[in-house]
């Protein structure tokens, strides 16, 4: 069907979705999905059916919806949704049982009827496969799988129990076509249920609409096949909304593109794969305004970055990124910073640590002469950086090679003779001796100068910290110790976390 969605913000008529059939409303806390949610029900009041597990299982006389899934309340006690709901169910198991059994007298062999209750059973017991659901007469028995397992009243099962049960239920009951507004579907839910619970369902009532009111990101993105609606907020006034629909882009996974608008946050992407790499540890104390997603390797973080940019009309949220500087000339830096990319003025996210500040704000911290701690590690980084230095000339020059193959053979050639001179025109032009003795030339510079910032920039050494002694000159065991020690003075956010986080801020032009 074609949905007519509620007033946009700065748009004369309503935003129409053709053939909607999931539609994931996305948002914060506070920015109105709720409310969106309500004005669908009010545009389609013979079709609309809100539907909220958690509040299913409470007496209230407020709901989601405006139509309920229950039948008349006006006699019956005051009663949650989730019980109502039950006693609808038993009503309709009882009247199928009767008339199977009035049938079946004129029709031997006539297979029972399939009921609500059957398909809640079965999806029930594919999400709980250690338990059972057993009907007895005017109510349900939870038995566990195991062989010593105890059955109980339905009424005694977990919260998440009774809202897997209600949901299947609620979607069952709803009249053909339905609109099903469902708010937070994924409460209470275990990750490894709440997709699977969800895609059965579906597949049970393919002719209704699926409106999710969520911000749970992994939910908004495994409904790979729905469209998605970004809520930035409500204007309960004017009764419009600041929304946008989702285009997919390739540039930056789907899933990182929800979690960054759902923060409000500036945005900070970072190389890096889990929680445990320096990047993802230190870089949040850095910048503790910022949302810091780690994206992988460098190039990932370029692509991204440059792409969330470009969007930036779209979610007003500023963006940057951080990468390594590696063995890149000043010209690729100056382009990267460009494009808002962080480049520091060291090798790599270890070098951080082993800045003069740094290491002389946590001298200071275990009450050693941090002079003369930054003597001693500068001495021995220098003589290492000494004992590398063929090794490091080698990985630079490499790099330089390889940029300038890049940049000659980007061009167009039609024919073999083309490309036959075009190689030999490459090794007359790349002059790999020249380029050798230009790097080695500098790095010894470096070496006879002691320049100790220089050396930073320049040396790709992961293990340079253990290696310069530092850890031992200061008393504490390894590596891992002083980040930890560094991570905990950023925590305490006090004169030295200022120090740190100054020092490291400025190597990365910040």
């Amino acid at each position: 069907m074609n949905l007519v969605l509620p007033e946009k913000l700065n748009t004369s008529t309503p935003p129409v979705i053709e053939d909607a059939r999931v539609l994931v409303v996305i948002g914060a806390n506070g920015a109105g999905k709720s409310s969106f949610g309500k004005d669908i029900i009010s545009r389609y009041p013979e079709h609309a059916i809100g539907i909220s597990g958690m509040r299913s299982l409470f007496i209230s006389s407020e709901s989601l919806s405006l139509k309920t899934i229950s039948a008349d309340r006006s006699s019956l006690p005051m009663l949650s949704e989730y019980q109502m709901l039950t006693l609808r169910l038993q009503q309709e198991e009882f009247e199928a049982a009767v008339n199977y059994k009035e049938t079946s007298k004129h029709t031997p062999g006539l297979e029972p009827p399939t009921t609500k209750i059957d398909v809640i059973q079965r999806i029930w017991e594919k999400m709980f496969p250690h338990n059972r659901l057993v009907r007895k007469s005017g109510f349900f028995e939870l038995v566990s799988a195991s062989r010593d397992g105890n059955s109980y009243n339905a009424e005694r099962m977990s919260d998440g129990e009774k809202i897997v049960f209600y949901l299947i239920g609620a979607v069952l009951c709803a009249e053909p076509n339905a609109i099903l507004i469902i708010e937070e579907p994924e409460v209470l839910l275990h990750d490894s249920i709440k997709n699977a619970l969800w895609n059965e369902i579906e597949v049970c009532r393919p002719d209704c609409t699926y409106i999710y009111l969520t911000h749970d990101i992994g939910f908004a993105t495994a409904r790979s096949e729905g469209k998605r609606i970004w809520v930035r907020s409500y204007d309960a006034d004017e009764q419009q909304w600041d929304y946008e629909l989702i285009e997919s882009n390739e540039s930056y996974p789907e899933e990182v593109y929800l979690e960054i608008l759902g923060s409000r946050k500036p945005i900070l992407f970072i190389e890096g794969n889990d929680s445990n790499s320096i990047d993802s540890r230190l870089y949040p104390y850095i910048f503790p305004d910022y949302l810091v997603k780690p994206m992988g390797g460098c190039q990932k973080v370029i692509e991204t970055t440059k792409a969330f940019g470009q969007l930036k009309n779209f979610h007003t949220l500023d963006s940057k990124g951080i990468v390594d500087r590696d063995r890149r000339t000043q010209g690729e830096i100056s382009y990267l910073r460009e494009q808002n990319i962080l480049v520091p003025d060291v090798a790599e996210v270890e070098n951080l640590l082993l800045i003069e500040m740094v290491i002389k704000t946590v001298a200071r911290r275990l009450m050693k002469n941090p002079e003369e701690v930054f003597v001693q590690v500068k001495e021995n980084v220098i003589r290492l950086f000494e004992k590398d230095l063929d090794a490091q000339v080698i990985l630079h020059a490499k790099h330089r090679v390889r940029k300038k193959l890049e940049t000659t053979t980007d061009r167009k050639i039609n024919t073999v003779e083309e490309l036959a001179g075009h190689v030999e025109m490459i090794e007359q032009n790349i002059h790999v001796y020249e380029i050798y003795e230009e790097i080695k030339t500098e790095f010894e510079s470096y070496i006879s100068s002691a320049n100790y910032p220089q050396i930073l920039r320049v040396y790709n050494q992961k293990g340079m910290l253990p290696q310069s002694r530092l850890c031992s000159i200061i008393g504490i065991n390894n590596k891992e110790s002083y980040l930890n020690l560094i991570l905990s003075i950023l925590k305490d956010n006090k004169e030295d976390a200022v120090a740190i986080r100054l020092a490291i801020k400025e190597s990365l032009g910040a």
